[in-house]
């Protein structure tokens, strides 16, 4: 009996360190200079771009306005409460949160220049299964995230051309958009719209469009991307600072009383919700394979493109709380728009409308960039089957999966609601940003030689406390969003144990642990 305890101790010991095997960052480096792999075409300024083009987008032009003033469901119950004009602390809090998981991302990007991002540094530092989880959890930030973006680009499409093409609106609102909304007006197109076997069709087809062209851009190759983002990112920031200048004319100093109408509870809610807006700067080590002298470049398009965004939030929530009341920006699908037609600037808000549908489509463009590279690395390592590593012969993208990311972000973007989506790509987000700061400090202990072409300064405050603040602010989000979290981690969870263990790469130079029983003891 002893012999058979100590056995299965044995294989249960196996199978743990099988569980959390580490890739080996020699390895990691080896896949990126494979001379038949991606194309290394992008520069700093490049990089900097991106993170612009990312992180100022849906969040800015879309979910602001929920942060500030709060949101209720269909039925008028509070989901969670407003910021108010307090929402520019949010920003700052979320800046300080994000400003210590950059700084953890800056050094693993140097270090591990590779397209899997916050899978690949977990890969290395804390393990296969924890590589999956995350890998899986990053879905949830680029492909999921990517349907609220593909929503709010609609919405501002609407406010853009609504007085020269009349589309009906059923052909612009997705159902789950109806189903949810606080807004009797669109709540009630569900009774409205024409049917099929009493099923109403509520159909997003701008934000079907739009996902598709974007698709088709980034089947064309890195350098043709990256040149139309830049374009896209000129525009968006002309547009911000025409907002700010007509803005400051019209603010009215007693919207920002009450300040913070619902307390610090108000600012933590709010800034869970409008995290949304600082998801994209981690999108910028997708690109490490696809960088010139990542080693240099990426530490400066991570910090860089986050510092400037930050001071960029900051001032268009000073603005855009002080044009309008907070309290009027919930049910506004276009919160700048909107602010603007209520002070008379119509023309204005014409002209953000049109800034709105370029940022958003260059967020579009990044995420959608972002996705399939994760799948890339995922199935060069074995945990997805081998078709999705595929690399296009004249274009070098990643195309198989670039397809497929497009078709199930277009398909879900027709029918999907845009406030579900937020929560869920910003629980996901949070969690990966805290375990990037935790294998920070795993990997000083375990590989303390290796170089760092840049280090996080006093790493033992920043990476612990850099986790913590995002977990604080995951725990203000919804209790529903928790909720779908766990099921997507529990489903992801099952195609490891189904798939990704048995065709592991790293496994099969080892040998996968046999999970049996013990046998049974002889007489």
């Amino acid at each position: 009996m002893a012999i058979v305890l100590r056995d299965a101790r044995k294989e249960r010991g196996g199978l743990i360190r099988s569980l959390f095997a580490r890739k080996p960052i020699a390895e990691l480096l080896a896949e990126g200079e494979n001379p038949q792999g991606l194309r290394r075409a992008l520069g700093a300024g490049d990089l900097i771009m991106l993170a612009i083009g990312a992180v100022i987008g849906a969040g800015i032009f879309g979910s602001i306005g929920s942060a500030a003033a709060g949101q209720v469901d269909a039925a008028g119950n509070v989901i969670r409460v407003g910021a108010g004009p307090a929402l520019v602390v949010s920003f700052v809090l979320l800046g300080a949160a994000c400003a210590l998981a950059g700084l953890c991302y800056a050094e693993l990007a140097s270090m591990i220049p590779q397209a899997g991002s916050a899978y690949a540094y977990s890969y290395a530092t804390l393990g296969e299964l924890v590589a999956w989880i995350i890998g899986w959890d990053l879905i949830l930030e680029y492909a999921v995230g990517n349907v609220a973006v593909a929503i709010s680009w609609g919405d501002y499409f609407k406010s853009l051309v609504g007085d020269w093409i009349s589309i009906p609106v059923w052909l612009t609102t997705g159902y789950r958009t109806a189903l949810l909304s606080s807004n009797p007006d669109v709540h009630g197109l569900l009774q409205n719209a024409p049917q099929i076997g009493g099923i109403p069709i509520l159909i997003n087809v701008p934000a079907f469009a739009i996902v598709a062209f974007i698709t088709w851009l980034l089947l064309l190759g890195v350098r043709e991307s990256a040149r139309a983002n830049n374009i896209m990112v000129a525009v968006k920031l002309l547009v911000l600072a025409l907002f700010i200048i007509m803005g400051t004319q019209h603010i009215n100093t007693a919207n920002y009383h009450p300040f913070a109408p619902n307390g610090f509870k108000g600012i933590h809610q709010g800034a869970a919700i409008v995290f949304f807006a600082y998801i994209g700067f981690d999108a910028i080590s997708t690109a490490a394979e696809e960088t010139k002298n990542p080693q240099r470049n990426l530490p400066i398009g991570i910090l860089g493109g986050l510092a400037i965004c930050t001071v960029i939030y900051v001032i268009i929530g000073v603005v855009l709380t002080g044009m309008v009341p907070s309290k009027n920006l919930g049910t506004a699908a276009d919160p700048l728009a909107y602010a603007l037609n209520a002070t008379g600037m119509t023309n204005i808000a014409k002209i953000v409308a049109l800034g709105a549908v370029f940022s958003m489509a260059a967020v579009l463009l990044v995420f959608q960039y972002g996705q399939p590279r994760i799948f890339f690395a995922m199935a060069r390592d074995g945990l997805l089957p081998h078709w999705a590593s595929k690399v296009h012969g004249r274009y070098r993208t990643p195309y198989i999966t670039t397809i497929l990311t497009g078709i199930f972000v277009a398909l879900w973007s027709l029918i999907g609601d845009a406030g579900e989506t937020y929560d869920l790509t910003n629980i996901g987000t949070l969690f990966a940003f805290a375990l990037v700061c935790i294998g920070v400090m795993v990997l000083r202990h375990t590989d303390p030689e290796r170089p760092r072409p840049f280090r996080v300064p006093v790493v033992y405050f920043v990476a612990p406390v850099g986790a913590a603040l995002c977990v604080f602010v995951m725990r203000g989000l919804p209790h529903l969003a928790w909720v779908r979290f766990g099921w997507w981690l529990a489903f992801g969870l099952l195609l490891y144990a189904l798939y990704g263990y048995w065709h592991s790469t790293l496994r099969r130079r080892t040998g996968p642990v046999p999970i049996e029983p013990p046998p049974p003891i002889s007489a």
